[in-house]
């Protein structure tokens, strides 16, 4: 393959002294003074928080989990000076598809390692497998935390596609993303149609400005849920893409902070029923957040927002062949009507699921890898 130099082999191996600084971090934790039945609909649960806080310091054990996501290949590649990490597994079946999975804000790698060996197991003869390629966007774990303005959506196509064609060598591949991957991965249709097979996203940016002149009714009625959405559900991102610096120094500096921060969106985000541990997992929510404390990611992912803002990338329509998967609980206005992705995508499977959340890959592995491998081998036989 081309740009084998570029390649290195990567082990999460945290530092114990960091691990301790942790520790000693959670047990020094100040709590702010209790409010009564706040049960989230304030924001984090104080009660849910303070216990997170204590488990993370006590019974959490960061070795052991080190060991379960080394298991993993990790790399970590040198694209034009930008490092880059990816878990790399190849698909055990005849001919795997070359897949690209991309993630958003405020999940991890973590959010497609039980999907992966779903991905890569062999099939019957006529259902693709994958060789997966599971990236880290810059300033997410560990690719490289960017220093300057300019890592816009945009920008990070060209490293991804730099990734699979000229580092991995695969000169025609699919992609998977949700959230800023999907982001990500619709500048990748604009501006390198030629080199996807397809592509396969979570949901549908509701926003557009200014809006189309020729909206019909079920648009229009979708536009006013959105705006209503928006005013209770966008402030994080308000803040983030207005005022990034304001709220780094704390996601940087408080694993209390960090914590708060984070988990709320997995508990309004996710089909979680009001309980993010009995769905997520605490150990898995824990190791989001520990590798976000360990690495700084928790502060560099949210910069993402402002970048977006400084340079929103190519618009128009993607006209690779596009499944959009839209899960019924996810916290952004669903459902959406399928002439409104259409604006942005050829779409050419639309499947509405009424389990799952925003973390789809996460929540529901099984149903996502599914629908994957159906829309893919629905391509295959086009050919």
């Amino acid at each position: 393959m081309l740009g084998k130099k570029s390649i290195s082999e990567f082990k999460i191996q945290i530092p114990e002294e960091e691990i301790q600084f942790l520790k000693n971090r959670l047990k020094q934790t100040r709590f702010a003074p209790p409010i009564d039945s706040s049960n989230w609909s304030d924001g984090t649960d104080a009660d849910y928080l303070r216990e997170l806080i204590r488990d993370w310091g006590t019974r959490y054990d960061w070795r052991s989990r080190e060991i379960l996501l080394n298991r993993f290949d990790h790399f970590l590649a040198d694209i034009e000076g930008t490092k880059i990490h990816f878990i790399h597994a190849k698909g055990k079946g005849k001919n795997p598809i070359p897949l690209l999975l991309l993630q958003g804000w405020p999940s991890s790698f973590i959010q497609m390692l039980d999907i992966i060996p779903l991905l890569t197991e062999a099939q019957e003869d006529d259902i693709p497998s994958f060789d997966v390629v599971a990236a880290s966007l810059p300033g997410y774990l560990f690719s490289e935390i960017p220093s300057k303005h300019g890592m816009s959506f945009s920008f990070i196509a060209d490293l991804m596609q730099k990734l699979m064609v000229e580092t991995l060598g695969y000169k025609k591949y699919a992609a998977r993303g949700s959230d800023q991957g999907a982001l990500v991965q619709q500048q990748l249709g604009l501006k390198y149609p030629e080199n996807l097979i397809g592509l396969h996203r979570t949901g549908i940016t509701p926003f557009l400005n200014p809006l189309p002149a020729d909206l019909s009714e079920e648009e229009i009625q979708y536009q006013q849920k959105v705006a209503s959405w928006a005013k209770s559900e966008t402030a994080y991102a308000s803040l983030q893409a207005l005022r990034p610096e304001t709220i780094t120094p704390a996601l940087a500096d408080s694993p209390i902070a960090l914590a708060s921060w984070v988990i709320e969106k997995f508990q309004r985000w996710g089909d979680c029923n009001g309980d993010p541990d009995r769905h997520f997992g605490r150990d898995k929510l824990l190791d989001n957040l520990s590798l976000h404390w360990f690495y700084g990611a928790g502060a560099a992912s949210v910069r993402l927002y402002r970048e977006v803002l400084r340079n929103p990338g190519l618009i128009g329509k993607v006209n690779v062949p596009t499944a959009i998967i839209m899960p019924l609980r996810d916290g952004i206005a669903v459902p959406f009507p399928r002439s409104w992705a259409e604006r942005f995508y050829n779409v050419q499977r639309w499947t509405v699921l009424e389990k799952g959340g925003h973390f789809s890959e996460w929540e529901v592995p099984e149903t996502i890898a599914e629908d994957i491998r159906s829309f893919f081998k629905s391509l295959t036989e086009k050919r």
